[in-house]
């Protein structure tokens, strides 16, 4: 999951571009290049992803503000502010990218077939 690939081969992108193009970081192609997989199982599906997403972002405040605290020696509250706000700025198409990775991964009953292109061959002959 860390790879960000295809929860069935492992081997094809779930997402169509790089992370570091920030107008198409968010594009998904709707199956795997390599085995075929769909990556939206019904309409909606990354909805929940939302909420992944959520929690990623508290986890970002609480850790920039620990750090923040223990670093710099308890700052003034703008401080807290700005750098919480740039955090998740910088982050956003990460946590974008691993919630929805998440999200097909546990709930996309998908499994990992490592002998998928074998499997593939045989349908084919």
């Amino acid at each position: 999951m860390l790879a960000l690939r295809c929860p069935r081969c492992h081997q094809g992108p779930l997402f169509s571009y790089p992370t570091h193009r920030i107008t198409k970081f968010s594009q998904m192609p709707d199956s795997c290049p390599v085995c075929g997989q769909g990556y939206e199982p019904e309409p909606g599906f990354y909805w929940g992803a939302m909420f992944m997403s959520y929690g990623f972002s508290v986890a970002i405040f609480a850790l920039s503000g620990v750090g923040l605290y223990y670093l710099a020696g308890d700052p003034p509250a703008w401080v807290y502010v700005l750098t919480v706000a740039i955090a998740t700025v910088l982050t956003m198409p990460l946590v974008f990218r691993y919630s929805r990775a998440l999200m097909l991964y546990l709930f996309g009953f998908i499994r990992y077939n490592p002998r998928w292109a074998e499997t593939t061959e045989q349908r084919k002959v």
